[in-house]
C-alpha cells in the first residue's frame, strides 16, 4: 500500500494535479474508456511537462510501484491504470503548435485526434489519425496508426519526425533520424514499450476538404460488397481510404427506421484528391449494391473523423482483436459473412482496413511496425453497455477472430490486442522483435514501462 508520505512526496514534486483515493477528483480520474476495467492506482498526476513525468517515474521506481502511462486512455486492455501503482495521466499536455510553411505539426502527447485535427485543419493540414476523435494521438502513433489517409501519406508512426521523450531514468531525450535513431526506430510501432512521449512532430499534409462518409447495405449482400472492395481498392488511387466493414445500423436520419438497430454492412469512404472527382471515386461502391441510406458528401476532413464519436462514450464494456491478411480471400469472406452478419451490439465495429499504396512502399526494417507486405488489418472492435452480456459478446469476438485465423498472417495490429494477446507480441513484429528487445534493454532494463503489450529487455 503507498504510504501518505509518497503521496506528500509526489504532491511537492510535481507542478500537476495529484489525484489520491479520497480526493473529489478520484472515482473520474480512474477511470478509462473501457467499462470492464475497474482499478484503483494509488495516485493519477495529470502531468504538465516533462519534470513532472520524471518525478514520477523516479517515484514509482523507487517505491517499486507499478506504472501506467495515459494519452487518450482508449487502450482496450486497460494499461492507462493500474491497481496500488501510479498513473501519469498526460491529459494536459494539449498544445498544438503548427508550421505551415515547413508542413509538420508539434503536438503534446495528451492531445486527441479530434483536437489535433482541428488545428491542423486551420492550415489546410493534416496526417494519418484515427476514426474516433476521442482517441489519443499517442497511443495510435507508438503503435502504427492506421486512418483514412493510409494508403496516399503511410501510417501515423511513418510521419512521425521527431518525438520528445521521458526515458526510464528519468532523461528528457529527442528521437529523431539524427539522434537517439534507434530510439526513434523502435518508437514507431514498439507501442508503450521505450518511454513517455510527451511531444510528438509530425510530417503534415495538404489536405482540407474531402469527398466521402458511410454507405450502408442489406448484410445478406455484404459478399457482393466485400468482393467488389478487394478489387476495387488493389488498384484505386491512393487518395481513396476509407473500410468495409459490419455494424449495427445506428438510428440516424438518412437510415430509414425499418433498418434502425437491424445488421448491415457499410463502406465509410474518404477521398482526399479533387472533390470533384470524389462522385466518381466512390460510384462503384453505389453501384455494386443498391444502398439502404448513405451520408457521402463534401466535407472538411475533421468532419469524418469525428463521425462516430457518439457511438463511443467512455464506460462501455470493451474486449478487442485484430490481424493481418495478404488478400481478401473467398475463405476470408466466408468467415466475414457468417460472424459479420451476427455484430452485437449498436456500438460494436468490425472493420476491414487497406494499408496497400504507401504503407508497402516503407521497409519492414525501416520501423518497429514490421507487418508491410499485407493489404488489410481486419479489426473486431466489440463494444457494449451492460455487463450482463460480457460472457457472450466476448464469445462472439473470439469466435470471429478465430474463424479469421487460416486466412490471416500470424501477428496483428498492436492497437487492437487485447490484454490475451501477450503471447502475440513476437509474432506481432516478426524479424524485428530482437532489435526491439536490445533497444528496449538500453533504455529501460528494467522494464519499468511493462504496462503495456510488453516487450520483455533483451539480456
Amino acid at each position: 500500500m503507498t504510504s501518505t508520505t509518497t503521496i506528500d512526496d509526489l504532491r511537492s514534486r510535481v507542478t500537476g494535479e495529484v489525484i489520491a483515493p479520497g480526493d473529489a477528483d478520484y472515482e473520474e480520474a480512474r477511470r478509462v474508456h473501457n467499462g470492464m476495467i475497474d482499478k484503483r492506482p494509488a495516485a493519477v498526476v495529470r502531468c504538465t511537462g516533462t519534470a513532472d513525468v520524471a518525478a514520477v517515474i523516479e517515484i514509482a521506481r523507487r517505491e517499486g510501484l507499478d506504472l501506467s502511462v495515459r494519452g487518450g486512455g482508449h487502450s482496450a486492455p486497460g494499461f492507462g491504470t493500474n491497481d496500488g501503482g501510479l498513473v501519469i495521466d498526460l491529459s494536459p499536455l494539449q498544445d498544438v503548435v503548427v508550421d505551415p510553411n515547413a508542413k509538420t505539426a508539434r503536438a503534446g502527447g495528451g492531445c486527441t485526434w479530434a483536437g489535433f485535427n482541428d488545428a491542423t485543419h486551420a492550415h489546410g493540414l493534416a496526417t494519418t489519425g484515427g476514426i474516433i476523435g476521442s482517441t489519443g494521438i499517442a497511443g495510435l502513433t507508438l503503435g502504427g496508426g492506421i486512418g483514412y489517409l493510409a494508403r496516399k501519406y503511410g501510417l501515423s508512426c511513418d510521419n512521425l519526425l521527431s518525438a520528445e521523450v521521458v526515458t526510464a531514468d528519468g532523461q528528457v531525450v529527442t528521437a529523431s533520424e539524427k539522434e537517439n535513431s534507434d530510439l526513434y526506430w523502435a518508437l514507431r510501432g514498439g507501442s508503450g514499450n521505450l518511454g513517455v512521449v510527451t511531444t510528438f512532430e509530425y510530417r503534415m499534409h495538404p489536405v482540407a476538404e474531402i469527398y466521402g462518409g458511410p454507405i450502408v447495405y442489406p448484410v445478406d449482400r455484404a459478399d457482393d460488397v466485400l468482393r467488389m472492395y478487394r478489387e476495387y481498392i488493389n488498384d484505386a488511387p491512393e487518395e481513396l481510404g476509407g473500410f468495409v466493414g459490419f455494424h449495427m445500423a445506428p438510428p440516424l436520419p438518412f437510415l430509414p427506421e425499418e433498418w434502425h438497430f437491424k445488421n448491415v454492412c457499410l463502406a465509410v469512404l474518404c477521398w482526399t484528391g479533387p472533390v470533384d472527382q470524389g462522385e466518381k471515386m466512390v460510384q462503384p461502391f453505389l453501384d455494386v449494391v443498391e444502398p439502404v441510406g448513405m451520408m457521402v458528401a463534401p466535407m472538411p476532413y475533421p468532419a469524418l473523423n469525428t463521425a462516430f464519436d457518439a457511438l463511443v462514450p467512455k464506460g462501455l464494456q470493451h474486449y478487442w482483436k485484430s490481424s493481418f491478411a495478404r488478400e481478401l480471400s473467398d475463405g476470408a469472406i466466408a468467415a466475414h459473412l457468417e460472424h459479420g452478419s451476427k455484430v452485437p451490439s449498436i456500438q460494436t465495429a468490425v472493420h476491414l482496413y487497406p494499408i496497400n499504396g504507401a504503407v508497402q512502399r516503407v521497409g519492414a526494417d525501416e520501423t518497429a511496425f514490421a507487418y508491410r507486405d499485407v493489404n488489410f488489418s481486419p479489426v473486431i472492435a466489440g463494444m457494449w453497455d451492460n455487463p450482463a452480456d460480457n460472457d457472450a459478446n466476448i464469445a462472439w469476438v473470439r469466435g470471429y477472430y478465430e474463424a479469421l485465423e487460416p486466412y490471416s498472417a500470424e501477428g496483428g495490429y498492436i492497437n487492437f490486442m487485447d490484454k490475451d494477446d501477450q503471447g502475440r507480441i513476437k509474432s506481432n513484429y516478426r524479424g524485428d522483435y530482437d532489435r526491439l528487445a536490445k533497444v528496449k534493454a538500453k533504455y529501460d532494463p528494467d522494464n519499468v514501462f511493462h504496462m503495456n503489450q510488453n516487450i520483455a529487455p533483451a539480456k
